[in-house]
């Protein structure tokens, strides 16, 4: 036991301290002042990251769990402050990301009242989070925060939310500090990776599709070494293409919403579907149409961290209980195996997706393309690119190529918004790589006040506006099933550019596509949060179709 006495706010901010947090994001509320006073003693190796809105702020702590595989904290008030960090807490869920949310709440004395912004956090947080708790005491700060820590990485992670009363801040305690946490993973059974080697080696058209949350390089370097060596071929889960380098002999492409016709049939004639760690939900499973439900016609192994998920939608030939490092660990011991049998199929796939990354021409004099083939010609290998949700994504999606674990940051959650908080917080953890965040105007104009959080704490991160004027996903299904009959999708967007300048940044319009290297450069080169705003052509809605043709097919049909 500690001879300190200490207020719950230093009990509190010590905890996190102690179990390795880095960098706190929220924004301000009176309802944990305590937090903040204690805060200010940490400083130096735990800043507190002042952000404009609390989804911001929760989204940029998600973006930390995704890319240090700890959780991120986000601290908000009580009310609003929570009802808005709910959008960061629903992408944790979906994502399988480690977030702690600690918010504010009434005092003990007023609870069950409706006291001013109190809410049930218990019944609020329920869906969307592992565990919520409200700690009634300061000397139980230390026991709620390693339960938070442990709870939110075991298993399948996501978020935990910890309700703490202003007056259990200020009270105080004379209490020993938890030990670090460590992370517990489920390690897969010898008879099972037996069994998985026999399967394998009797394939002859195999097909990895990797995903999931918890992975990190040593995950993916291992898994590459595995299917390198015997020639397996992989594809990536919805918006985990970085889990696998995609300039690999073995990467064939992702199970995005725009899913490559050619990967498709693949799927389907697979003799052997290995899912290691997605969930394989709807967007990756194209609406639960790619694999029958219960059982896949194809030969399925899963392999997934949470055994509540194995068989919770398919049921598998066989199902193995096993964390991301603990089945890499795994594969990297096992017996090589002989893939000649797939040689021609592998090498089959990977042309196939080859061919889908090659630059097709859309409407208007800046393509988009070409845009993300000069990115991924000419940035690093570490390079970070972030987006939200939107048509633009189908962009980054298909013509990237990323070569490192943890490069892309996108919500498979598909929640608009995310690409700009997300892009900052990359930047703050990795200072010395290069960030390039994708937005549509939309999806930019959701968040994109933490633009000022960028430029207050030196995060030079470029961000690239794509704006045709409209809200494009809803717009191409608004087409689609209500030829024009535009309702509710137009928008009238602001000079990007000058936004970026009024908040000290950098700025520039791009308007065709033979200008956007030497704007992207001098974005580089000013050291500051920059924006480039690209205008393109309304009709290029997507890389497949014009919006005039979405609308004209539609009305065949009708």
């Amino acid at each position: 036991m500690s001879e300190i006495s200490r207020s719950g706010g230093q009990i509190l901010a010590d905890q996190l301290r102690l179990h390795g947090a880095r960098m706190i994001f929220g924004v301000p509320g009176e309802s944990y002042l305590a937090v903040l006073d204690a805060l200010y003693d940490h400083e130096r190796d735990m800043p507190y990251i002042v952000c404009r809105q609390e989804g911001g702020a929760a989204m940029m702590a998600e973006a930390y769990g995704k890319l240090t595989g700890e959780p991120g904290i986000c601290m908000v008030t009580r009310g609003p402050g929570a009802t808005n960090a709910s959008a960061g807490l629903h992408v944790a869920r979906q994502d399988s990301t480690p977030l702690i949310l600690i918010v504010g709440q009434v005092g003990r004395s007023m609870r069950d009242r409706e006291a001013f912004q109190e809410i049930d956090f218990r019944r609020m947080f329920g869906e969307v989070s592992k565990w919520v708790a409200e700690i009634e005491e300061a000397a139980r700060i230390p026991e709620y925060v390693a339960r938070a820590f442990a709870t939110a990485t075991s298993g399948r992670p996501g978020p935990v939310v910890l309700a703490v009363p202003e007056d259990v801040l200020r009270e105080r305690a004379t209490v020993a500090d938890a030990v670090p946490y460590s992370r517990v993973e489920a390690a897969p059974a010898r008879a099972r990776m037996a069994e998985f080697r026999k399967r394998l080696a009797a394939a002859e058209r195999p097909l990895m599709i990797v995903g999931g949350g918890g992975w990190d390089k040593d995950v993916a370097l291992k898994v590459k070494a595995f299917a390198e060596h015997s020639g397996l071929p992989v594809a990536a889960s919805f918006r985990r293409q970085s889990y696998f380098d995609n300039t690999s002999p073995c990467y064939v492409g992702d199970l995005g919403i725009s899913l490559n016709p050619a990967l498709k049939r693949r799927i389907d004639e697979s003799d052997l579907i290995i899912a290691f760690g997605p969930r394989l939900g709807e967007m990756p499973s194209q609406g639960y149409t790619l694999f029958d439900i219960p059982k896949p016609k194809q030969p399925f192994i899963h392999i997934h961290a949470g055994a509540e998920e194995l068989g919770r939608v398919y049921q598998a030939d066989l199902a193995i209980n096993a964390g991301p490092h603990a089945f890499a660990d795994a594969l990297e011991d096992m017996k090589p195996l002989d893939g000649s049998a797939w040689g021609a199929w592998r090498e089959s796939a990977r042309g196939d997706y080859e061919a889908w990354i090659a630059p097709e021409k859309t409407p208007g004099a800046l393509q988009l393309a070409e845009v993300v083939a000069y990115l991924r010609e000419t940035l690093p290998g570490n390079a970070i690119i972030a987006n939200g949700a939107g048509n633009f994504a189908a962009w980054v999606h298909r013509f990237y190529t990323y070569r490192e674990c943890g490069t892309g940051l996108a919500p498979i959650s598909g929640s608009m918004g995310y690409g700009v908080p997300a892009g900052v917080a990359a930047k703050l953890v990795h200072p010395g790589r290069t960030v390039v965040t994708f937005a549509g105007d939309g999806d930019f104009l959701m968040t994109g006040q933490e633009f000022a959080t960028a430029v207050q704490h030196g995060a030079p991160v470029i961000f690239i506006v794509v704006n045709n004027g409209m809200y494009g996903t809803i717009r191409m299904h608004q087409e689609r099933h209500y030829p024009g009959r535009v309702s509710g999708t137009s928008l009238r967007n602001p000079d990007f550019a000058a936004y970026a300048r009024a908040f000290g940044g950098h700025g520039a319009l791009v308007e065709r596509t033979e200008d956007f290297p030497a704007a992207f450069e001098e974005a580089r080169a000013s050291g500051l949060p920059s924006i480039l705003e690209l205008r393109i052509d309304p009709e290029a809605i997507n890389p497949k179709q014009s919006l005039s043709e979405i609308r004209a097919a539609a009305l065949r049909e009708s």
